[in-house]
């Protein structure tokens, strides 16, 4: 796995974290949270201890954590217990300290908030909306962003009934379409770009997402018209959608002398409708 290291600070104390590549994850050492959130001495023998408590309960959580390669405090690269974040959160909820309560709140709250956007999804929209404008994108810029959410839902619907599973064939229809019209797949696109985890479509240009749209709404038109079946079939149907948006985009750049793919990203979202 290739791996970035890096330390993240929570209220100042250091944190030591890893980006693994392959799994678009970052994963964070165990016992550098229970120090933060136990201000243990000897937070090793506290997790330790932990462990073994959560271990005889039954707790999965022990089991979904990992073990990679991190600095020590004698300057040496050591195995140590690391957690991905979903798996962090869940473990927090078993340390009793008052330092988790925010952590807790913030759950629940998050847990409250996707409750009400699945019985209603409307405020997923609005809250998305609210979002977009606390970080700056312009109104031009959200109102394109919601129009790719539409295409979206279309193809993915599309491909759910074509057979084809969500998850994992969801993404690998998602990569060769990218390619297909963008020359990169989406990790390469990501990476041209600077982005781990975010979302490629935040950072995209409008004309980007007009690109985009044009390969999965040119998809889900083919497929509707000659009903692939299974994921091969619609993989090949995914190539032909995303080249005819690769032949615009270069007939595009052919005509501005500009290349329409762009290294900005939603850090300066103003640079996003240039």
């Amino acid at each position: 796995m290739q791996e970035k290291n890096e330390i993240k600070l929570f209220n100042d104390k250091k944190i030591r974290s890893k980006w693994v590549k392959e799994k678009e994850e970052w994963y964070f050492s165990i016992i550098d949270i229970v120090a933060v959130l136990t201000e243990s001495k000897n937070p090793s023998s506290y997790w330790s201890t932990l462990k073994q408590r959560l271990i005889k309960e039954g707790n999965e959580t022990v089991t979904n954590c990992d073990r990679l390669k991190m600095l020590s405090a004698d300057g040496k690269m050591r195995n140590t217990d690391v957690a991905d974040t979903e798996t962090l959160l869940r473990l927090i909820q078993s340390i009793p300290s008052p330092n988790a309560e925010p952590f807790k709140l913030w759950l629940a709250k998050v847990g409250n908030e996707r409750i009400n956007e699945i019985v209603d999804p409307q405020i997923a929209i609005e809250r998305a909306i609210s979002n977009y404008r606390k970080k700056g994108y312009s109104e031009e810029w959200i109102s394109q962003r919601l129009k790719t959410i539409d295409v979206r839902k279309e193809l993915t619907a599309e491909w759910d009934r074509s057979g084809v599973k969500e998850g994992v064939e969801y993404a690998i229809l998602t990569d060769e379409l990218t390619k297909a019209w963008s020359g990169m797949t989406t990790r390469k696109y990501k990476d041209f770009k600077n982005l781990k985890k975010e979302n490629l479509r935040d950072n995209m240009t409008n004309l980007e997402l007009v690109l985009n749209m044009l390969a999965e709404a040119t998809t889900t038109e083919i497929s509707k018209t000659i009903n692939p079946e299974g994921f091969f079939e619609s993989k090949e149907v995914a190539n032909e959608g995303g080249t005819i948006a690769g032949e615009t985009r270069t007939r595009i750049e052919k005509v501005t002398g500009k290349s329409v793919i762009k290294k900005v990203n939603s850090k300066n979202p103003k640079h996003l409708d240039e």
